[in-house]
């Protein structure tokens, strides 16, 4: 399945030229991530994937969502699909750059988020800096995780969570902490007073990870 996407390419690319590719949240679209551009390196490609599924009111999500039930809160059949479309749009879009030797990172807001971890996780070689924004790693989605500590030693986390997000409540955000200790990864968590987005302090601690 080809995604649809919005791009920002600069002006000069090469085999070594850094790309972000961003997954959006549950009832959002490719616009909403995208415009954090402004303030990330100008010599990055942007890549803003918009999630298959239209929801019931607006925008598209990765996967249905049962807010009603905890323990089947994501459609798992779903979440595996469309992990092996994102990962197929990944390469196709890497080989049309001509991308050889360059750093790919992810950034994943809720829904998206899940699915950074599991794309960062299952495939840590093809991946540098991932940020997991209100989100949480889903243990049905990380069963065949890469956890030989030299192939993660390349991945970078950095992981936000609001402390009163109503939607993936904290506790669920923290289960990354633990996930990422226990695998030796570098990651860095966050916690802010907010609900369920990106308030200024954790955007400016975001931009800074994504420029070191």
């Amino acid at each position: 399945m080809n995604l649809d996407y919005i791009v920002r390419e600069p002006e000069n690319i090469s085999p070594i030229t850094p790309i972000l590719f961003m997954l959006h949240g549950y009832g959002s679209n490719e616009q909403d991530l995208f415009s954090f551009r402004e303030s990330l390196p100008a010599d990055w490609i942007i890549v803003s994937f918009r999630a298959p599924k239209a929801t019931q009111f607006e925008g598209y999500s990765w996967f249905d969502i049962d807010f009603n039930n905890p323990e089947q809160f994501i459609d798992i059949d779903q979440a595996k699909e469309v992990l092996e479309s994102i990962l197929a749009n990944i390469m196709a879009i890497t080989n049309k750059y001509g991308l050889t030797r360059n750093k790919t990172h992810l950034c994943g807001f809720s829904q998206g988020g899940i699915l950074c971890y599991s794309l960062a996780l299952k495939y840590p070689e093809l991946f540098n800096y991932v940020a997991c924004l209100s989100a949480y790693p889903e243990e049905k989605l990380l069963t065949d995780i890469v956890k030989d500590k030299k192939k993660l030693e390349n991945l970078r986390f950095f992981v936000s969570h609001g402390s009163d997000d109503a939607i993936i409540p904290m506790e669920w955000g923290k289960k990354a902490a633990d996930l990422l200790y226990d695998l030796s990864c570098y990651f860095t968590f966050r916690e802010y007073m907010s609900g369920h987005g990106v308030n200024q302090k954790n955007y400016i601690d975001l931009m800074e990870f994504f420029s070191k």
